[in-house]
């Protein structure tokens, strides 16, 4: 009996290579692979999208106010032009008579599936269709995945929410963008994720330039080996808003001794962190490496893609289901290389810590927390960039199956002169998790330091009398709130109910996925950098007055937190099948019409303020001067002329004097590295001054060349030793 052939639609062409070789399709041809039994072809990304307005009608090629609203009946999908070659390759192979079944085998999650279902559509394939649904990309992975296809009816809800979510950013990202940019003749564009996103931003620059610094004052008391701070009795507060009130009570307490009033000794446990989902990780790689959001997700997905190391990267998951458990020794094992050879051994000497606070079905959706795969790990392999995300992830997966962090904590209450101390000691009883740690900087927040500091007490009883050695006033200044960095803007969208008075609508908030989802909240932060609304100083993110002056202008609705919550509500609610994808783009619609009315009425100006004496040279207008992530940019302030030129980029060369990055500028003769403290020197000039320098060996390079040899393995050759013979020269100098 004939047996027609299944055909696999992979997201990308090195995904789609690979499983093809797991599937024994050997026989190459142009845009597939072939084998026996299956057929294996891929997307390049997105090959079919919503289509553009002209297609709509003539009219919307030209930008008019009043053609607006644009809100077609039913949305058309496209062909995109530029990969159409491989769309009709997709589309030959689905029409084949022997082809009696499609797997689609794109990335399992709510974009993969909007790729492989609109090609499908747009195709016209009516036959068999399944779905393969991985969580990683090793052989095994796909070899169960295709022995446990799932019917593709399971993921229609999946589809439908990612379908909604498409149509919902083309109405009322399109139209609001024609709408602002059109009323006010500039470079405008707005989004229902983007905009709140960057009103946050703006509010909180806001509230840092509002902010008026006051004066506090504490008091500590020095006694024997340690230091003691006041607290008063009634609030528990250890600052004061008088230095009157501080000096009243060093009078009272300075020459006096001191009783021990109470002695308290608690055994205390820090658990460990749970495992990572996407969000948190982009989180601390923001923290610890700099890197952006999206830079951390581009690297997940080659340790996802190419290494077949680390599971799926776009999960909102901390946690595994049970049926990950058996795995976990397997996976062990596979990351017993290099570093976290000793790391391993200790979990499985102590027996890996697994607990419901790590595996809870209830708590998984799509996918599991981001964990290793089984796959045999080569750590040369890596490059910088990879090494230090994979380093967070499975330093924190065996942080997970580790023992708590186990302490005794001693409050000792001290009075004296009718007025409280308090001081605060801590003994180690046991590292557990936290000895993965051991020598790290730690990342965490400016915010979240303590007024008190954990100290090494003597031992004391109650009724103890000591004497006080001395006293003494700190004066500090209150801060304004931080600037937001990469990090702290991701921790903002997933929980925006923090920015919301309203109780109710802060439960919501708390009970919706925030702003964005994980897999596209990086996507939305860099977009707001490419269109100008915020800079980058150091980490931190700063509004620029087009960003300030967009958030003036539109409607209030579209730049509140609570509204784009909702709506992502409501996409979960469709994605699991329960909520009504028409009535969610009909009322897409309605809102769509209402912010455009509110543009297009209002009497609100925008203004050019970083306006240059330089015409473009496309239509003679003056042009813009705006700070992109790659340098200094001149764009046309016109949004129909478009031109753009970049007319300083940032380098890689450091200043000789203060060691920041320094910019070029100029072209030919005339290029010039810039820095910000004032040094100038002509490209030409650096490179001659380079090409002398050769040779000569830089004391940072063998530093650098040390610690790497160092942090991989010891070395004993020729050249090492001479390096060491050099370094110990300078050091003598």
């Amino acid at each position: 009996m004939f047996m027609g052939k299944i055909l696999v639609l992979a997201e990308k062409p090195s995904v789609g290579r690979d499983i093809a070789r797991v599937l024994g399709c050997n026989h190459k041809e142009n845009g597939y692979m072939e084998g026996s039994k299956y057929i294996v072809t891929w997307a390049l990304g997105h090959l079919v999208t919503l289509a553009d307005p002209e297609v709509y009608d003539a009219k919307y090629k030209t930008w008019k106010l009043e053609d607006l609203p644009m809100l077609p009946r039913k949305m058309d999908l496209v062909v995109i032009k530029e990969t159409s070659k491989q769309f009709g390759i997709i589309r030959n192979l689905m029409k084949r008579p022997d082809v009696d079944e499609l797997v689609i085998a794109t990335d399992a999650g709510r974009e993969g599936e909007l790729v492989a279902r609109w090609i499908i559509e747009k195709a016209g394939f009516k036959k068999s269709i399944k779905r393969l649904w991985i969580s990683s990309q090793t052989d095994r992975a796909v070899k169960e995945g295709f022995a446990n296809l799932k019917p593709a009816s399971d993921y229609y809800p999946l589809y439908m929410s990612a379908q909604c979510r498409a149509e919902a950013d083309w109405l009322v990202g399109l139209n609001i963008t024609r709408a602002l940019t059109c009323k006010y003749n500039a470079q405008l564009s707005a989004g229902r994720v983007q905009t709140p996103t960057l009103a946050m931003i703006v509010q909180r620059e806001n509230e840092i330039k509002n902010f008026k610094p006051q004066d506090y004052w504490t008091v500590d008391i020095v006694l024997n080996g340690f230091t003691a701070r006041w607290r008063d009795k009634k609030t528990g507060q250890v600052r004061m808003n008088k230095k009157e009130q501080a000096d009243a009570i060093v009078s009272k307490v300075s020459g006096q001794a001191g009783k021990v009033v109470d002695v308290k000794r608690e055994a205390k446990k820090e658990l460990p962190p749970l495992a990572y989902d996407l969000t948190e990780l982009q989180r601390d790689a923001n923290k610890r490496y700099g890197y952006s959001a999206k830079q951390t997700l581009a690297i997940m997905q080659r340790l996802y893609e190419h290494h077949k190391v680390l599971t799926y990267p776009r999960t909102d998951s901390r946690y595994i289901t049970q049926d990950i458990v058996p795995t976990l020794p397997e996976r062990l094992k596979s990351i017993s290389v290099g570093p976290y050879a000793a790391m391993v051994r200790s979990v499985m000497k102590n027996k890996p810590n697994v607990t419901k606070r790590f595996v809870d079905d209830s708590k998984v959706s799509d996918h599991h927390a981001i964990i290793p795969t089984e796959q045999y790990v080569d750590l040369n392999a890596f490059n910088t960039e990879e090494r230090n995300i994979y380093d967070l992830v499975i330093k924190r997966f065996i942080a997970v199956l580790s023992r708590p962090f186990e302490y005794e904590q001693t409050t000792i209450t001290i009075e004296a002169a009718g007025e409280t101390f308090y001081a605060k000691g801590k003994v180690v009883k046991e590292k557990g998790w936290k000895a993965l740690y051991e020598g790290q900087a730690n990342v965490e927040d400016d915010e979240n330091e303590e007024d008190e500091q954990h100290q090494i007490l003597p031992v004391f009883k109650k009724g103890d009398v000591l004497k006080i050695l001395s006293v003494k006033v700190i004066n500090g200044k209150t801060k304004p709130p931080a600037r937001y960095t990469e990090a702290t803007l991701l921790s903002a969208m997933e929980h925006p109910g923090k920015f919301v008075e309203d109780r109710v609508l802060r439960e919501t908030l708390e009970n919706a996925s925030g702003l964005g989802t994980p897999a596209t909240r990086a996507e939305i932060i860099d977009r707001l950098f490419t269109c100008f609304y915020v800079e980058k100083k150091g980490k931190q993110i700063i509004p620029t007055s087009k960003g300030i002056q967009l958030i003036e202008l539109v409607p209030d609705d579209l730049k509140s937190p609570e509204l784009t919550a909702k709506w992502e509500q409501q996409l979960n609610l469709i994605s699991k099948g329960k909520g009504n994808p028409k009535e969610f783009v009909e009322n897409m619609k309605k809102y769509t019409m209402k912010i455009v009315s509110d543009v297009i009425s209002s009497s609100k100006t925008y203004r050019h303020d970083n306006m240059i004496g330089v015409r473009c040279p496309e239509c003679g207008k003056f042009m813009l001067e705006v700070n992109a992530k790659k340098g200094t940019m001149h764009i046309c302030q016109d949004p129909k002329c478009g031109y753009r030129k970049l007319v300083a980029t940032i380098s890689n060369v450091r200043c000789p004097e203060c060691h920041k990055k320094m910019e070029v500028r100029g072209e030919g003769e005339n290029k010039t590295f810039y820095c910000s403290c004032g040094y100038r020197e002509k490209v030409s000039e650096y490179q001659k001054r380079k090409e002398e320098e050769k040779g000569s060996v830089n004391k940072r390079d063998v530093l650098n060349y040390l610690k790497k040899q160092k942090a991989d393995e010891p070395i004993n050759s020729a050249l090492a030793d001479a390096l060491a013979a050099a370094l110990a020269e300078w050091k003598k100098k």
